[in-house]
C-alpha cells in the first residue's frame, strides 16, 4: 500500500514550509510569493493529495464543513431538499456530512456529537419537538444553526418552511367547492413534527369555516399497518356523501393509494389529495392531487442563509417561508 501523504510531505516536495502549506490549504495567499503558491498547486495536483478534514480543522477556524440532519432520508422531499442542499454548499466551497435521525432522540444526540467532533462550520437541521436540549449546545459551541421543515420556528432562530397550513387550507376550501361533503384526514402523530401540526390545522380550520366536520385515523409512523387504514376506509366508503381523504404524509400517501386501489373506489365519489410524490402521482390511475412543496429551493435557501451566516456576512434573510403549489389532477374531479 502506498503511505498516504502528509502536509510534511508535500512542504517538502515543494521545497516550503508546513505553515504555507497549512496556508495554501485553507487559501490564505496573501504573504505568499507567487512562485510559492504555483509549487504547492503543482506537487497537490502531481499527487492528487487530498487533506485530511480533521488536520484542516486543527490549522483553521473553518473546516468548509456542512452539517445536515434530516428526519427521514428515504422520501422524495428529503432527496431533493438535500440535492439543495449540495447545490449551493458545492458553490460555495463547502462539503456535506448527512446524517438521517429517523426522528428519534438518541439517533439526533449521535449525530450532532459527531459532527461537532468533526468541526462542522455549520448545520442545517430537521428537528423533532425534542430538539431544543442540543440546539442549546450548538449554540454553546458557537456553530451557526438553520432549521427547516419543523419544530422551533421561532423568532431568534434562522429557519426555512413551506406555507403549509395556507396550502391546506386553500386546496380543502377548493375540494368544499367542487362538491365534497364528507371529509377524512389518515396522518401520523401530528405531536412530533410542527409541519404535521400546520397541515392538520389548515384541513380542520377550512372545515370549520363552512361547519363541516371530518373523520380521523392516526397511523404509526413506523410498522404503519395496512389493514387498519382498509378497515377504516371500507366504512368510510359505505356512505353515500362525496368523500375526500386527504393524506398529509407524503410516506403514508402511496400506502393509502394502494388500500383505495385494492377496495376498487369509486373516483366518481372518492376524493383523494395528498403531499408531494410527483415521481409517481403524474403516472398513476387516477393520477393524485397533491400539494408539492419546492423543496430542492428549500435546500437551496436554507443553505444560502447558513453560509452568509458562517461567513459573517449576514445578507440573507433569516426566515423565509417558500410557497407550495397545488397540482389538481384526476383525483380531484
Amino acid at each position: 500500500m502506498m503511505k498516504k501523504l502528509t502536509i510534511k510531505d508535500i512542504a517538502e516536495m515543494a521545497q516550503t514550509s508546513k505553515t504555507t502549506v497549512s496556508f495554501y490549504l485553507n487559501g490564505k495567499y496573501e504573504k505568499m510569493s507567487q512562485e510559492t503558491r504555483g509549487k504547492i498547486e503543482q506537487v497537490i495536483q502531481e499527487t492528487n493529495y487530498k487533506p485530511s478534514i480533521v488536520a484542516r480543522s486543527l490549522n483553521s477556524k473553518t473546516t468548509k464543513l456542512i452539517g445536515v440532519l434530516i428526519g427521514d432520508i428515504t422520501n422524495s422531499f428529503s432527496n431533493q431538499i438535500v440535492k439543495g442542499i449540495e447545490d449551493i454548499a458545492s458553490q460555495n466551497g463547502y462539503q456535506v456530512i448527512i446524517g438521517n435521525s429517523d426522528y428519534n432522540q438518541e439517533n439526533e444526540d449521535s449525530y450532532i456529537e459527531s459532527m461537532l467532533l468533526l468541526g462542522v462550520d455549520g448545520f442545517i437541521i430537521q428537528p423533532t419537538s425534542t430538539f431544543r436540549k442540543y440546539s442549546r449546545i450548538i449554540e454553546e459551541k458557537k456553530k451557526k444553526m438553520v432549521f427547516f421543515d419543523s419544530q422551533l420556528y421561532e423568532h431568534r432562530t434562522s429557519w426555512v418552511k413551506t406555507n403549509n397550513y395556507d396550502a391546506v387550507y386553500d386546496a380543502i376550501q377548493t375540494c368544499v367547492t367542487k362538491g365534497y361533503e364528507n371529509f377524512v384526514i389518515i396522518t401520523a402523530d401530528t405531536s412530533r413534527i410542527s409541519t404535521r401540526i400546520e397541515r392538520a390545522t389548515g384541513f380542520i380550520d377550512a372545515l370549520n369555516d363552512v361547519n363541516i366536520g371530518h373523520d380521523i385515523l392516526i397511523i404509526e409512523d413506523k410498522q404503519t399497518v395496512l389493514e387498519n387504514i382498509r378497515e377504516f376506509l371500507k366504512e368510510i366508503f359505505t356512505r353515500e356523501k362525496r368523500t375526500l381523504v386527504f393524506v398529509p404524509n407524503c410516506w403514508a400517501l402511496p400506502l393509502v393509494f394502494t388500500v383505495m386501489k385494492e377496495l376498487d373506489y369509486d373516483t366518481s365519489r372518492i376524493g383523494l389529495i395528498g403531499f408531494d410524490n410527483t415521481e409517481w402521482t403524474d403516472l398513476s390511475s387516477p393520477r393524485v392531487t397533491t400539494i408539492v412543496q419546492p423543496a430542492f429551493e428549500e435546500g437551496q435557501q436554507a443553505t444560502k442563509i447558513l453560509i452568509d451566516q458562517i461567513e459573517g456576512k449576514y445578507q440573507e434573510e433569516k426566515q423565509q417561508v417558500l410557497d407550495c403549489v397545488i397540482h389538481w389532477k384526476e383525483s380531484t374531479i
